[in-house]
C-alpha cells in the first residue's frame, strides 16, 4: 500500500529534528500531513512549541548508541540531519567530526538496509572540495572533487561526508537518497556564541551576531569566496517534492486532487523509483554572492530592521583564515550548484530571492536574541 500525506498511520523518523533544518521539517510535516514523527536529537530547545504534540514522540539520544540506531531504522522513512557542522570544530576536533559524519551515518545506513527503510541522508555541498574562483556549476554525477592537504583539517568534515555518501551508495539492498545543501539560511539557524553555543558558527550567524553586538563583520581572507544562499523554506519544499516522488503521496500544493479541509491530499500518486540511488543538489543558483557582498547586504538589512543609519555601523574588517578559525584552515572559492536534476526528476526549483531570505533570517535573529 502506498502511503499518503493524509495517512495517520505513517511515521517518519527525523534524526536531528531539534536542529535548524530539522525543526523546520518537523513543523512542515505536522502542518502539511497527518503523519506521525519520531524525533531524535540531543536537545530540543527549538521545539518547545511541539514537545507535547500528540503526533510526536521524542527521544533524547545519540547515534553512537546501537540500540537507538536499530530503533530509528524500524520506521519506513528515515531523514538523517544529524551532524557536527560548525566550521571552527573542523580544525580543533577533527576526529570527533569524522565520527559524527561517517561512523554514525554508516551504522544507520546499515540498519536501514536490513529493515528496508528509505534513508534520506543529508550530506553537504562541501563534498565538491576545494573549488577555484573560476569553477562552474557543480554537477552531482560528473564534477570531480579535489581536497586540500591532509594537514588542512578544515577538510575533515567534507571527507567524512563524502565517505558516508560512498558507503551508503555501496550498501546492497538500501533504498537511499542523498541531499547536498547549498548554504541553507533562515530562522533558528545556528547560535549566538556565549549565549546558546560556543565556538564560531556559520557565516550568516557570525554576521548576525556581530551586527547585534555592534562589532565589525569579519571577512575571512577578504571575503572573496562566493556562495549561493538558499532559504530553508525552499529546502523543505524540496523534501516534500522528494517524499511525493518516492512514496507517491500526491502533493496537495497545486498538484493532483484538491486538498480537503486539513490541507492534505486524499489520493496518492504512483511512486517514482527515479529518486532512489540519487544525490541531489539543493540550492538557489540565482542567489550567488561573495562573502564581502553578503556583509554589505546584511549591514543594509540590519539598518532597515533596526531603523538606523547604516553609517552608524562599523565597516567590515578583513582577517586571515588561520587568524579567525585557527591552524588547518582552507576554503573553497566558489560553490555554484547545478539544479537541473532536481528540476528534471522532481519538478523542483528554489524560488525565494536572496534579499528576502536574508531579511527573514536577520529579523528573526535580532528579535530572538534581543529578548
Amino acid at each position: 500500500m502506498t502511503p499518503r500525506f493524509d495517512d495517520s498511520s505513517f511515521t517518519v523518523a527525523i534524526v536531528g529534528c531539534g536542529g535548524f533544518i530539522g525543526s523546520h521539517l518537523l513543523d512542515a510535516v505536522l502542518e502539511r500531513t497527518r503523519w506521525r514523527v519520531f524525533g531524535v536529537d540531543l536537545d530540543f530547545y527549538r521545539l518547545q512549541h511541539r514537545l507535547n504534540h500528540e503526533r510526536c514522540e521524542f527521544l533524547c539520544a545519540d547515534l553512537a548508541d546501537p540500540a537507538v540506531v536499530e530503533r530509528i531504522a524500524q520506521f519506513p522513512l528515515v531523514v538523517n540531519l544529524a551532524a557536527i557542522c560548525t566550521p571552527s570544530r573542523y580544525m580543533g576536533e577533527a576526529c570527533e567530526v569524522i565520527r559524527s559524519n561517517y561512523d554514525h551515518p554508516a551504522a544507520l545506513a546499515s540498519a536501514c538496509a536490513k529493515s528496508g527503510a528509505w534513508l534520506v541522508h543529508f550530506s553537504t555541498s562541501e563534498i565538491y572540495g576545494k573549488t577555484a574562483v573560476e569553477s562552474g556549476e557543480l554537477e552531482e554525477d560528473s564534477t570531480p572533487a579535489v581536497f586540500g592537504p591532509v594537514t588542512a583539517s578544515r577538510w575533515s568534515y567534507a571527507t567524512a561526508k563524502l565517505l558516508a555518501e560512498r558507503f551508503i551508495a555501496g550498501l546492497p539492498g538500501l533504498r537511499w537518497t542523498v541531499v547536498r545543501p547549498f548554504n541553507f539560511v533562515g530562522p533558528y539557524m545556528d547560535f549566538m556564541p556565549g549565549v546558546d553555543g560556543e565556538g564560531i558558527p556559520r557565516v550568516l550567524a557570525n554576521f548576525s551576531t556581530a551586527l547585534l553586538r555592534g562589532e565589525p563583520l569579519k571577512l575571512v581572507n577578504g571575503g572573496k569566496a562566493k556562495r549561493c544562499f538558499t532559504s530553508v523554506h525552499d529546502a523543505i519544499d524540496f523534501l516534500f517534492a522528494l517524499f511525493d516522488a518516492g512514496l507517491g503521496c500526491a502533493l496537495s500544493f497545486g498538484v493532483g486532487d484538491s486538498p480537503d479541509a486539513a490541507g492534505v491530499s486524499k489520493v496518492g500518486a504512483a511512486p517514482s523509483a527515479g529518486v532512489f540511488s540519487q544525490a541531489f543538489n539543493v540550492g538557489n543558483a540565482e542567489n550567488e554572492v561573495s562573502i564581502a557582498e553578503l556583509a554589505q547586504k546584511m549591514r543594509a538589512i540590519f539598518a532597515k530592521v533596526r531603523g538606523i543609519d547604516i553609517s552608524t555601523l562599523p565597516e567590515p574588517q578583513s582577517v586571515s583564515g588561520e587568524e579567525y578559525y585557527g591552524a588547518g584552515y582552507d576554503d573553497s572559492m566558489r560553490r555554484m550548484p547545478s539544479v537541473t536534476k532536481a528540476e528534471r526528476l522532481l519538478g523542483f526549483k528554489a524560488r525565494i530571492p536572496l534579499d528576502t531570505a536574508l531579511e527573514e533570517s536577520l529579523s528573526w535573529f535580532v528579535k530572538h536574541y534581543s529578548v
